[in-house]
């Protein structure tokens, strides 16, 4: 679940500086709109390491819990990503492997972008596995095809 921010035009910090970050006494973060770029996020250093300090402690609990009983992670991804179920049960066990030591490894760095990179890769696997037309189109043979890739070396 996300927590809604206060969103305002990005001028409006360079303008009113004081009353713009004034705004973080109400909200969790104030997100900048720019019109030919991404949008930024405005919030307390003191906030920023507790959400990042939370993220790693996640990570490190969800990892001791899977060396614990393996299975956890797959039995329970379904309900927090309900797109999972359209994955093969050996997509899902790869997917819930590669969360848990992904997830585990990006907060070790406290850089989470690798896990919504594999989150997004999955569910857009997931997208392909839900639609059978796709599926069909994708996995088909075609002429421009050269065949299967071989394993990189050391994997």
């Amino acid at each position: 679940m996300s927590i809604p921010l206060e969103s305002v035009p990005f001028s409006d910090l360079l303008r009113q500086p004081a009353e713009t970050t004034e705004r973080l006494a109400r909200t969790r973060a104030v997100r900048l709109r720019r019109r030919d770029a991404a949008d930024l996020v405005l919030m307390s250093a003191d906030r920023a390491t507790a959400e990042g300090e939370m993220v790693d402690l996640t990570a490190r609990l969800l990892a001791a819990a899977v060396r614990r009983d393996p299975d956890l992670v797959r039995d329970l991804l379904p309900a927090v990503l309900p797109w999972a179920r359209f994955l093969p049960p050996a997509d899902a066990k790869q997917m819930a492997d590669e969360f848990v030591s992904i997830a585990e490894a990006a907060a070790s760095i406290g850089n989470t972008a690798a896990v919504s990179q594999l989150v997004t890769e999955w569910r857009h696997t997931a997208e392909i596995h839900a639609d059978p037309d796709l599926h069909r189109v994708l996995s088909a043979p075609s002429a421009d095809d050269f065949g299967p890739v071989a394993r990189p070396a050391g994997e």
